[in-house]
């Protein structure tokens, strides 16, 4: 059930302009048409995958902004959703057996969210905030719960560089496709356990005022030079009289006039029990929808069957971009992709940071890599499973490695329940030495054919 009274969807006509007039990114709607006509009409070749793979990836970019729109809109009225739709772009990879595209794809949404998404919600609220806070118990139980998952990751290879000369490959590719299907298993048993550990059994663990959530500190204001003081004078005026101190409070006449013998601030205003009434006051309104839940679920349904097509003219045109030359396989599932894929979610998680509530930053971000750790990697290892797919956890041992730092690395920066923009610029940083390094990094496919289609 929703936490807020909704109020009465809009005119029909005001729905349109909504949708329509939601994002400036609207605008690259157009490249939808063009990349379908590119599809049909041009013959199969390197340069034109190029020019396919290009309006393709732009044409995807607003698809996700306005499916998030509508995934909001509708958990507007049904409550916080669970999970966010899968990505279609995977889904379609595995059908037609991009195995490498997958493991990548599903790698690259982690540290994108845990780096690139999390890094400018710290830097983005580190502009307005000297310091904001967060949940540490929460925190730390995240942490731990990506820990896990990449020690699941790890796992497969661990075997494979330790046993793999005593087994044939063919022998070994069963062994590790039987030991990702077991631990698959076992991982979705443990996300449905963080769901009624973070929806029923320890829900207000998650609430931004929870006693455990340290409170941000904006930092401290100048005053100004030529601002008056309550005796008259200036302040540049009092500093001359050899204190910044006004002389009223020196000569005691607030102190006379206070009942409690204490000196009176009174004439001074609270801007932070100013911002806490005001937050109250929000929290007490009715939340207003944009669109009625016939129009949501429309909405919904068109945006996805665009997403789905496009995303699999997307994936057809790998191959031809790849075989150019200029970038690789590893590049794309690992960098680009997942930036387009959760363009909406990177947008969400800043947006909110900057207006103090990094607690849902935090959820958006860690959250999701939470959600693509242990449910996503595990559901799709099982579906390929169930289409006869050969898709393991073996993954690539590079990418693996680079996964297991980059929890480490967040691990230090949460661990003390604070943030500022520094810690945010680092995250940042050493996202893109990343995805400069997987722009030369050829890939390394394990076990060769044992684990191909």
């Amino acid at each position: 059930m929703p936490e807020k009274p909704v109020g009465n969807a809009p005119p029909i006509f005001q729905q349109i302009k909504a949708v329509v007039t939601m994002s400036w990114l609207n605008v690259l709607l157009a490249c939808i048409p063009v990349s379908w006509a590119l599809h049909f009409a041009l013959p199969h070749s390197n340069s034109n995958d190029t020019l396919i793979f290009v309006f393709s990836f732009l044409a995807i970019i607003p698809l996700a902004k306005l499916l998030a729109f509508a995934t909001d809109e509708l958990s507007m009225r049904v409550g916080q959703t669970l999970a966010g739709l899968l990505n279609a772009t995977l889904i379609i990879a595995l059908v037609q057996c991009e195995l490498q595209i997958v493991q990548s794809s599903l790698i690259g949404s982690i540290l994108s969210n845990l780096l690139l998404v999390l890094g400018m919600c710290f830097f983005a609220g580190g502009t307005r905030f000297s310091e904001q806070g967060f949940g540490i118990s929460v925190t730390q139980l995240n942490s731990s719960l990506l820990l896990l998952s990449v020690i699941a990751v790890l796992i497969p290879a661990a075997f494979h560089f330790t046993a793999g000369d005593q087994i044939e490959d063919p022998t070994e590719a069963k062994d590790i496709l039987a030991v990702s299907h077991g631990t698959s298993i076992i991982l979705l048993f443990i996300y449905g356990s963080y769901l009624v550990f973070q929806l029923f059994s320890h829900k207000t663990l998650y609430d931004d005022r929870h006693p455990d959530v340290f409170k941000s500190t904006r930092y401290a204001t100048r005053e100004k030079k030529n601002a008056p003081t309550p005796n008259g004078e200036s302040s540049s005026q009092a500093e001359g009289n050899g204190s910044s101190i006004p002389l009223t409070s020196v000569t005691g006449e607030q102190f006379q006039h206070s009942p409690t013998g204490s000196v009176s601030h009174d004439h001074e205003s609270d801007p932070e029990a100013a911002r806490a009434a005001s937050d109250a006051a929000e929290e007490e309104d009715e939340e207003q929808p944009q669109m009625s839940v016939p129009m949501t679920i429309g909405l919904l349904a068109v945006v996805t069957v665009l997403v789905a097509v496009t995303a699999e003219f997307l994936v057809d045109s790998i191959n031809g971009i790849v075989a150019t030359g200029h970038i690789n396989r590893e590049f794309i599932g690992l960098i680009l992709l997942p930036i387009v894929g959760n363009a909406a979610e990177h947008v969400t998680a800043v947006t909110v940071s900057v207006k103090d509530k990094l607690t849902l930053s935090l959820g958006v971000a860690v959250g999701s890599s939470i959600q693509i750790a242990l449910f996503v990697i595990p559901f799709i290892v099982t579906l390929a499973w169930i289409m006869g797919k050969p898709l393991s956890l073996l993954f690539d041992p590079f990418e693996s490695i680079v996964l297991f730092f980059s929890v480490l690395v967040v691990n230090y920066v949460v661990q003390d329940g604070k943030s500022n923009w520094l810690e945010g610029m680092v995250l940042m940083c050493l996202y893109v030495i990343l995805a400069v390094v997987f722009y030369y990094y050829p890939g390394v496919n394990e076990l060769g054919r044992s684990l191909m289609c």
